[in-house]
């Protein structure tokens, strides 16, 4: 008979003590509980040779040995129990054989327990494996980084290829890239290197794509000297980077960076000053 360790709001529920509940198991045919011991040594005394009888003293010796022995199994198995019950709610990776008999891992979530025949099992999907073949517990800082990278991949995998690339494909390859370039060292250890070797050619793609269009404005925009050292004379420069801009279809505006549309309000707004006095 198993005994199962109840899961209440993500925890273990024992209604007995992790040792009493070691104790109420029964044992298989390799091990003997106090009460077959018990009647076997009743059995012995009164079997026993009367011409030459077990002294007191080496029954009691039997007895304190056999009292030793139960107390560190009882330990054993409630330090197991209670090693196994930590395990629940967590992701651990487990040792396993397949149907056909080769060596595998699976990795999955503990549901509950089971402690029987003085050995502990975790319950994967349904499914018991000995606490033995556990050999690892994915901690949360790992599996946030594994599951960001799979996303990731995932959506990585979707891109079309680099010959069949587009500008309609710009915001989706701007937006993994800035997910990529989000990630820790240890969150991009879990990228495989021909995905990141994708999407990084994909984002220069997009870099060709956008200049194709719009180069002329952004040489334009490069061009223009730094704030601090404009003068009144760059206000034709300027007129003209807005007129090129103007000029464009809403589609290619789409394609002018941030960074490019924030200098021209600024270096705009500045000229006007300038030519206020302020």
């Amino acid at each position: 008979m198993a005994a199962i360790a109840q899961i209440k709001d993500g925890k273990v529920v024992e209604s007995n003590s992790a040792a009493s509940l070691a104790q109420s198991v029964k044992k298989d045919g390799s091990t003997m509980d106090k009460e077959a011991f018990l009647n076997l040594l009743v059995a012995q005394m009164k079997y026993q040779d009367p011409l030459e009888p077990t002294s007191n003293t080496e029954f009691v010796s039997q007895y304190a040995q056999f009292s030793a022995l139960e107390q560190m199994q009882n330990m054993s198995a409630t330090l197991e129990l209670s090693r196994a019950s930590t395990l629940v709610g967590q992701t651990v990776s487990v040792n396993t054989t397949d149907s056909s008999g080769r060596a595998t891992t699976l990795q999955g979530m503990v549901d509950y327990i089971v402690y029987e025949n003085n050995k502990a099992y975790v319950s994967i999907e349904g499914n018991l494996y000995s606490l033995d073949d556990v050999y690892g517990v994915a901690d949360t800082k790992y599996l946030d980084a594994y599951d960001k990278a799979e996303v990731l991949a995932a959506q990585i995998v979707k891109l079309p290829t680099y010959e069949n690339l587009s500008l309609d494909d710009k915001e989706d390859v701007d937006e993994l890239m800035a997910v990529y370039n989000g990630m820790s060292k240890y969150e991009k250890s879990f990228m495989a290197s021909a995905l990141v070797d994708k999407l990084t050619k994909a984002s220069g793609r997009m870099e060709e794509l956008v200049k194709d269009l719009i180069g002329d404005f952004m040489t334009a925009m490069d061009e223009l000297p730094e704030k601090d050292q404009l003068k009144i004379e760059d206000k034709e420069a300027i007129d003209k980077v807005n007129e090129m801009y103007k000029g464009m279809t809403e589609f290619e505006k789409k394609l002018v960076s941030k960074e490019h549309m924030e200098k021209l309000e600024e270096y705009t707004q500045y000229i006007k000053d300038l030519e206020a006095g302020n």
